[in-house]
């Protein structure tokens, strides 16, 4: 099975890159694609929904992974620890509102007739962060280019939508598998809270440092289902 890890940021993918021991296997429309191991490639897509949409289907087109994982920081609209880990249960576009012409729901994608994009065999999902015997939360995640902080417009997502992160990848890609088929899962580790009693801080590094602990030990416990080639 080849399973691919979609990154947005340089740093995020670093600590998965050996030197000459990790190969370069395409670089293209300014990505590069490098094999991580037997089974699993990995990327670095930019940061945003373009980017990230764009990193996606390059993916697919071009090396046609049976699941992509999307793994990365996000903030939190909840006060909890950093380097708290999340695995995404779906993705809703904050920033996505065609509700003055269509009478729809904020969010809402007329292309493919929904709101939330839903993240692929969770149990199974859970059960490998089971496995891998961190930690761990479930919960809906906004998607947006928008670097989120306490403001009056987080304060209407957070109200609208009820997600527990906030990034700025993570929906362009679900709606991408979605479309192409492809099965998807993402998991986050909080960098910051929104919503937190002290002065905000964006803690990267103790978010990454938790994230590397998880991501390829969840690859090794996934179970994948049957007929999924």
């Amino acid at each position: 099975m080849e399973i691919a890890l979609l990154f947005a940021m340089r740093e995020e993918i670093a600590a998965m890159l050996n030197g000459e021991k990790t190969p370069l296997l395409l670089q293209e429309a300014g990505v590069e694609f490098y094999r991580i191991r037997p089974g699993v490639i990995a990327c670095c897509g930019g940061v945003g929904k373009v980017n990230a949409a764009m990193a996606t289907q390059l993916l697919i087109d071009r090396f046609h992974p049976e699941l992509i994982i999307n793994a990365g920081v996000a903030g939190c609209f909840e006060n909890v620890s950093i380097g708290t880990l999340v695995l995404a249960e779906g993705f809703i576009q904050h920033d996505f509102d065609i509700s003055t012409l269509d009478d729809c729901q904020e969010g809402f994608v007329a292309t493919v007739h929904r709101v939330v994009f839903p993240t692929s065999w969770q149990d199974r999902a859970r059960a490998a962060m089971d496995a891998v015997g961190l930690p761990y939360r479930t919960g809906i995640v906004a998607t947006g280019d928008w670097f989120a902080t306490d403001t009056p417009r987080a304060r209407h997502i957070a109200e609208v939508f009820h997600p527990l992160l906030c990034e700025m990848e993570g929906c362009a890609a679900a709606q991408v598998c979605y479309r192409n088929e492809v099965p998807f899962m993402a998991i986050k580790s909080v960098s910051d809270c929104l919503f937190g009693e002290n002065d905000f801080t964006f803690q990267f590094p103790a978010a990454l440092a938790r994230l590397n602990e998880v991501v390829l030990s969840f690859i090794d416990k996934l179970e994948v289902p049957c007929g999924t080639h």
